[in-house]
């Protein structure tokens, strides 16, 4: 399952979400953000999903694949959801089983919530899916730019966030290595007391350290070698460049923002 985390990836294409500009990608999330909070009906929500599986249409990404990538997301996904139905208790009595009791509300509240949290991981994973490194650090950067008379380092603070993205990845792969490597020797992590599985935890957190660090160490060293310092006087091979289909994306989400307002009860 680590190894086929795919958020912090990025996935070579040529799709129309790929050809978007950085800037305008990292601003549609932000937006995004706010305007699925506007939501709060069962037509509101149909709306978000039907828009959020436009957007991995649009990207040629197929869904299974996206799906399947983000299974340890929707361990929480389920939890969030049970822990609506089983605490929120208001509405008409749905489920009466013993101990167990369901609340229309709290049916209600954990599906909206959940198809909440889906399609922020879902466009946010977009972003990363089809946006590389670089382009999201030049794209951060352009848009912290007027922080810069503040003496914020920009670039420095764009870079770092890259960087975080794309070792998401990295240590997920080191540590399904590192678990299959434990399991080989004997060890098992999945099962017995839970004192026992945070004691066979000890020994992969420690390999997973000392991996992070050689690699974070690796990473310096070839930045340093590059002639690496800093934001002052870089510059750029590929050039941002903002196009019409960047402005309509924005227009677009105006368009949703309205319609889920039209319809919000």
């Amino acid at each position: 399952m680590m190894e086929k985390m795919i958020f912090g990836r990025f996935i070579p294409g040529d799709s129309i979400i790929h050809r978007m500009d950085p800037r305008a990608k990292i601003l549609f999330v932000f937006v995004f953000i706010a305007i699925v909070f506007i939501a709060n009906s069962a037509v509101t929500y149909g709306i978000l999903l039907g828009f959020t599986l436009l957007v991995v249409f649009l990207s040629k990404i197929r869904l299974y694949f996206l799906i399947n990538g983000l299974k340890p997301v929707f361990i929480l996904l389920i939890f969030t959801f049970l822990l609506h139905i089983f605490f929120t208790r208001e509405g008409d009595l749905l489920v009466d089983i013993g101990f167990i009791e369901i609340y229309e509300e709290g049916l209600r509240q954990g599906i909206f919530i959940s198809i909440r949290f889906l399609v922020l991981v879902f466009i946010t994973s977009i972003l990363t899916l089809t946006t590389s490194p670089i382009s999201i650090t030049d794209g951060i950067e352009v848009l912290l730019g007027p922080f810069k008379r503040v003496k914020l380092p920009v670039h420095e603070l764009a870079l770092m966030m890259s960087i975080s993205l794309r070792f998401i990845p990295t240590l997920m792969d080191e540590t399904g290595k590192i678990l299959k490597a434990q399991m080989a020797r004997g060890s098992d992590i999945g099962s017995g007391p839970v004192k026992e599985r945070i004691k066979a935890v000890v020994p992969l957190l420690i390999p997973l350290f000392v991996s992070a660090f050689k690699r974070a160490e690796d990473l310096a060293t070839a930045m340093e070698v590059r002639g690496y310092r800093g934001g002052e006087g870089r510059t750029r091979y590929r050039q941002l460049d903002w196009r019409f289909k960047d402005s309509l994306s924005l227009l677009v989400l105006a368009g949703l923002a309205g319609m889920l307002w039209y319809f919000r009860v």
